[in-house]
């Protein structure tokens, strides 16, 4: 990589899931990646690639120093669902990333936005961000993404997979939905940072396939080689769950958006089209039953122990 090309990036939230394969896959390619952690010792510890730097989006001060010298910035709130909060995180980020001299924002929603406004604080607190982070004078590209396969090899999901041959989740079983990888969410936003992709815009991207809940069930049951049935979820269920592993607060925030699309007010939100993304981006998604067979599904055999 020639250094007209070589960015410095910040990445938020790198010892999270999301972000941590962004950081991940930008010190792949070369670039210089910083990763805000509030565990530098533990971050240090995996290998990852990219250097982990202390900081909380709370604190000012020390989003001063971790952006410091950075050229590029990819954002991702965390699992906080207060309004003022998020909106005080997101400022904090936007003077933080101005005052460096930041060329660009590439800003994860983790969720994807309904166009009217909604009493939804998983959305509503994503939407304030966002208006934060275009008022701050650093151009801006926002990526909305769906829901995540890495939600199938998962503790609470796994197992019944792989053992019982269920798989449960929130959403209507007619609801359709373009399930994305970490990877893939990876991909998008690096290559979002680039300066022919025009700031500005709203990415509404997803995975390689738009599928039912029985459809991923099927695509599931083929790659394991054993049936899968697909058991929809009641949200309350779905939120006790969550609550449990999260607190109460991050679980309601995370349970209103599949009690909003599971209504039926948004029959389209977890449905961008893949071509549009690839086109757009040139970029390959990975197919859904591509990413299935790679992972170790016997990991959660007899419940993984």
């Amino acid at each position: 990589m020639t250094q007209e090309h070589l960015k410095r990036v910040l990445v938020t939230g790198a010892n999270g899931y999301q972000g941590g394969a962004v950081a991940r896959l930008l010190a792949a390619q070369g670039h210089d990646v910083r990763g805000l952690v509030r565990d530098v010792a533990k971050a240090a510890e995996d290998g990852s690639g990219f250097t982990p730097v202390h900081g909380d989006l709370s604190s000012a001060e020390s989003l001063r120093a971790a952006f410091r010298g950075a050229t590029h910035a990819v954002v991702v709130m965390p699992l906080e669902y207060d309004l003022d909060t998020v909106t005080h995180y997101a400022r904090n980020v936007a003077d933080a990333a101005l005052e460096a001299g930041v060329r660009r924002i590439v800003f994860n929603t983790n969720t994807p936005l309904p166009d009217e406004t909604t009493d939804r604080p998983g959305f509503e607190t994503r939407r304030r961000a966002e208006e934060v982070l275009r008022a701050g004078g650093v151009p801006v590209v926002t990526i909305r993404p769906p829901v995540y396969l890495e939600n199938l090899f998962s503790p609470w999901n796994g197992p019944a997979i792989v053992n019982d041959g269920v798989l449960a989740y929130p959403l209507p079983a007619e609801q359709r939905a373009a399930w994305m990888s970490h990877e893939d969410l990876a991909k998008v936003a690096a290559r979002a940072l680039d300066e022919d992709v025009p700031a500005g815009q709203v990415l509404h991207v997803g995975g390689a396939d738009v599928l039912t809940g029985p459809e991923l069930a099927a695509v599931l049951g083929q790659a394991l080689g054993r049936d899968v049935r697909y058991l929809p979820l009641e949200v309350t269920q779905f939120e006790q769950g969550l609550a449990g592993l999260l607190g109460a607060p991050a679980a309601a925030g995370i349970a209103g958006i599949y009690h909003h699309v599971g209504g039926g007010q948004a029959p389209d939100l977890l449905a961008p089209r893949p071509a549009a993304v690839e086109d757009a981006l040139g970029i390959r998604l990975t197919p859904t039953i591509e990413w299935v067979k790679a992972q170790p599904w016997e990991h959660w055999a007899h419940n993984g122990e």
